[in-house]
């Protein structure tokens, strides 16, 4: 019988939806944010006002649309999600901003992504809650100004250094969210665990926490196809084997490596005698996006400290030699 990929889509995506946290108790991790943005709430709370422009940025998958979502349910109104390439013309954020209510929130995901004009219309929708629209083209063309009702801008990205100063500025806060600690992960994985229904021992937590490449939306992929292969291949119960078994098949190691980050240490090791080397031409030399290698594959291989940024390019570390099973350069020259 075939699968619609439609449907199994749609499935995963209610599926990563019913995982993430409801309440701020269950929102694990991240400590210092979570404790700034709770003062920033009660006192919004009894001033009777929405909160200030919020800026969530660091690596994905650390949980910058579950804070967003948890923010709008703590204030008890409404949030509009939607994502920087989305917001093709300035029609299409004029639109979103005028059907705002009051206090509501507009989530905008992936913030570098919007185009400079629409930064522009931004800035005072933001600042005096005002929107400039020109209608006509040329001496015929006029500015007409709506008032908007008091809302929230959320905005995250995984790449602050592309926000444009002035934007970054209308920000009241902002927050940068780091990678988590094994015990965190496996906090997360536990209460993920009791969500799924899938029976799990300790030993297989930590394995599956180990690979997580310190991040809450990789543990919860790799838990869901621990528990596909603990389904197939046993009786439903996950246990060490289990899960050492499934990790092997997805060819992720005991660091959460997988074939695409070794392929790159590989070709700044093997191609470049271990850098340094541009990130175009490692980008060509590894058939990988440049965007994908600065924000998905990057940030943990500094995290590991097998990668490191300099002036001429990227360098493999002694450290990236060692995991691999590298024999060293002559040179003595490695951090």
């Amino acid at each position: 019988m075939s699968t619609d990929p439609k449907k199994t889509k749609k499935e995963d995506g209610s599926l990563d939806a019913s995982l993430r946290p409801q309440r701020w108790d269950e929102y694990i991790g991240q400590e210092r944010t979570k404790g700034n943005l709770k003062i920033l709430l009660e006192a919004a709370k009894k001033r009777g006002e929405p909160i200030e422009h919020v800026l969530l940025h660091g690596p994905a998958g650390l949980g910058k649309t579950s804070l967003a979502h948890l923010i709008a349910r703590e204030m008890n109104t409404n949030i509009r999600v939607t994502s920087g390439p989305a917001i093709e013309r300035v029609g299409d954020l004029a639109s979103i901003l005028t059907n705002l209510l009051p206090h509501d929130i507009l989530f905008i995901d992936e913030a570098h992504r919007l185009n400079k004009l629409i930064e522009e219309v931004l800035y005072p929708a933001m600042e005096t809650r005002t929107l400039d629209i020109i209608i006509g083209k040329g001496p015929s063309a006029r500015t007409i100004q709506l008032d908007l009702p008091p809302f929230t801008l959320i905005a995250a990205t995984t790449r602050i250094g592309l926000l444009s100063s002035p934007l970054r500025s209308r920000f009241g806060m902002t927050f940068r969210l780091d990678f988590y600690g094994h015990e965190e992960i496996m906090r997360i994985l536990r209460r993920s665990a009791n969500i799924l229904g899938a029976r799990i021992d300790e030993a297989s937590l930590y394995i599956i926490a180990a690979s997580s490449r310190s991040t809450p939306r990789v543990a919860n992929r790799l838990l869901k196809r621990v528990r596909d292969y603990a389904e197939v291949n046993g009786n439903g119960v996950i246990t060490e084997k289990e899960a050492v078994a499934a990790l092997k098949l997805l060819e992720i190691d005991g660091l959460g490596l997988e074939p695409a980050d070794r392929r790159i240490l590989e070709t700044i090791i093997s191609k470049f005698n271990g850098g340094p080397v541009g990130i175009q031409t490692l980008a060509a030399a590894s058939f990988e996006e440049e965007d994908t290698i600065e924000e998905v594959y990057e940030p943990y291989l500094m995290q590991l400290g097998f990668v490191e940024r300099t002036p001429r390019g990227r360098v493999a570390t002694r450290r990236a030699y060692e995991h691999l099973g590298v024999s060293l350069p002559r040179q003595n020259n490695l951090i």
